[in-house]
């Protein structure tokens, strides 16, 4: 099948590469030229320009758009629309959010443009492993597109059949699924989004206790220099809390264990926050994914305001005066009524 392919970024050079390596024709444009050069060397066909793109695919198109959210994508969904034809399919593989994807849908419909939403997950090792993916997308759209699908997802793989799915099998167990209309993809994808933010969380917490469980805070005869390298590596094998997550952790952890060369500074790309909104409108509890989410908010301030606000109080009410450690506390006698 052919497939053009606007941005060529890591994942979407690498989805171009196993595309190709799966048999598809791939045509691909990137706003940096070099990229489209580089993939063309190795089998892809490079466009010059929107346009170019467009007249190099045969009818009926599919343009697959893996660019940042927002007005990258907003702005390349747009530009394609004023030049593909009735028939074409844009497919924005990026991770947008999905009350976009239903508003992008009714627009181009107008122009008689089908539209698929895809939540893509599997990061820089998808070229090898494949890729996750959630469509959302009309079904005869998503029929029409399946192979290209097909071919991105890892397949079953050495992964066993989930037991009690005998009679349910589909291409969930290859990797990739048709979530529902549009929207539907990016929908389930936010919501990965969001649960990988609590596991991360999760691990995050648990090993920066078992790090700390040499602290001078604690009597000495329970204090433990843990290597926390070899517990992650030991945890991968027949625990209960394994996962790809604990393998990437135990990769970093293995590397440097102190993680020296990271600040702490933890970014959210808004699937997050976009879970949390959908949680609200459900009225859903979603308590660790929330915690998860505003703990990234903290790690980005050096000074938070909340804290020293909370300081002026307890000084305030009571003189509380600020202590440098945690040491120092244990070292100063409470005040009787201290708050």
């Amino acid at each position: 099948m052919q497939l053009g392919m606007v941005g060529l970024g890591r994942m979407g050079a690498n989805m171009v590469r196993r595309l190709m390596a799966g048999g598809h024709e791939c045509v691909v444009y990137d706003r940096n030229p070099e990229q489209g050069k580089e993939l063309e060397k190795e089998g892809a066909t490079a466009a010059t320009s929107y346009k170019d793109l467009v007249s190099k695919l045969a009818k009926p198109r599919a343009v697959w758009v893996m660019v940042p959210s927002g007005k990258i994508t907003e702005d390349a969904i747009q530009e394609l629309s004023e030049i593909l034809e009735p028939g074409d399919t844009i497919i924005d593989g990026g991770n947008s959010y999905f009350k976009d994807d239903v508003r992008r849908a009714h627009m181009l419909k107008e122009k008689g443009i089908t539209f698929a939403d895809c939540g893509t997950s599997g990061g820089v090792w998808g070229k090898d492993r494949g890729y996750c993916l959630m469509i959302g997308a009309e079904k005869q759209v998503f029929q029409r597109l399946e192979p290209i699908f097909a071919t991105l997802a890892p397949g079953e793989g050495d992964i066993s059949l989930t037991p009690g799915r005998e009679k349910l099998k589909n291409s969930a167990e290859n990797g990739y699924i048709h979530a529902g209309p549009v929207g539907a993809g990016h929908y389930v994808k936010m919501v990965h989004n969001g649960i990988e933010y609590g596991l991360m969380q999760a691990y995050a917490e648990g090993f920066s206790i078992l790090a700390s469980a040499d602290s001078e805070e604690l009597p000495e005869d329970i204090r433990y220099d843990i290597n926390v390298a070899d517990v992650a590596e030991v945890w991968r094998r027949g625990s209960v809390v394994g996962s790809w997550l604990l393998d990437l952790t135990s990769m970093a952890l293995s590397e440097d264990k102190e993680l020296a060369a990271y600040t702490g500074f933890v970014q959210d790309s808004g699937e997050g926050r976009w879970t949390i909104q959908a949680a609200i409108e459900q009225a859903v509890p979603a308590e660790v994914l929330s915690a998860a989410l505003y703990t990234r908010f903290r790690s980005r301030q050096q000074q938070p305001f909340g804290e020293r606000l909370l300081s002026a109080m307890r000084f305030k009410f009571g003189g509380h005066l600020e202590l440098k450690s945690n040491a120092d506390m244990n070292r100063t006698p409470a005040k009787s009524g201290a708050s």
